[in-house]
């Protein structure tokens, strides 16, 4: 009977609880979860590549990596900060922490079950927009170093991207098919 109350318990976090200041799930099935590991875009979908809400962005241009909801926090932080001056504009999180990281102290001997809960990640491949900036029209110069900063806090490398920018597929940025008058060869006017 234990057993199955475990296995459909869902905890219902009272209002003071630690971390609930970062972003975190409001309820959970299994507080703790497999590890896994950070998906390899490798299968041709080039979905969360391009930007969705706003004007400018940023994604991962190195390998994919797993944030943690302080870095996010802290580099939304930063982008709030410096586009604050600019009424109306919004930042947009394209990805959310719902993974729980449990960890063992140090120096604890084998065995004795699953570390416990600590923090709450997400797993991001490479080419995934991260943030977006938009709402009201923002200059170039402004976003580009709010996003700067903001990717200063983050653990991987990123590029910043409009919207004409292509969508990648890992590694690959892939363009656009050039149209039927693109290909087109020029003419030439001979004149008799």
């Amino acid at each position: 009977m234990l057993s199955l109350f475990r296995s459909t318990f869902v905890p219902h976090l009272p209002a003071s609880v630690r971390f609930r200041s970062q972003l975190a799930p409001r309820q959970v099935q299994h507080v703790k979860r497999h590890k896994g590991r950070v998906p390899i875009p490798i299968g041709g979908s080039t979905k969360g590549t391009t930007l969705a809400y706003g004007e400018w962005g940023i994604r991962i241009k190195g390998m994919g990596v797993r944030f943690s909801a302080k870095q996010l926090t802290t580099a939304e932080e930063v982008i709030k900060r410096k586009i604050k001056v600019v009424k109306g504009a919004k930042v947009y999180l394209r990805v959310f922490p719902d993974i729980p990281v449990c960890i063992k102290g140090n120096e604890t001997r084998m065995g004795k079950g699953k570390g416990t809960f600590e923090f709450w990640a997400t797993r991001v491949p490479t080419g995934r927009v991260i943030f977006e900036i938009g709402g009201t029209p923002i200059r170039e110069e402004l976003a580009r170093e709010a996003l700067r900063q903001a990717a200063d806090k983050l653990p991987t490398i990123m590029e910043f991207i409009t919207r004409s920018t292509p969508p990648r597929l890992g590694n690959l940025v892939l363009q656009p098919e050039p149209s039927v008058d693109q290909l087109s060869l020029p003419t030439q006017t001979i004149e008799i």
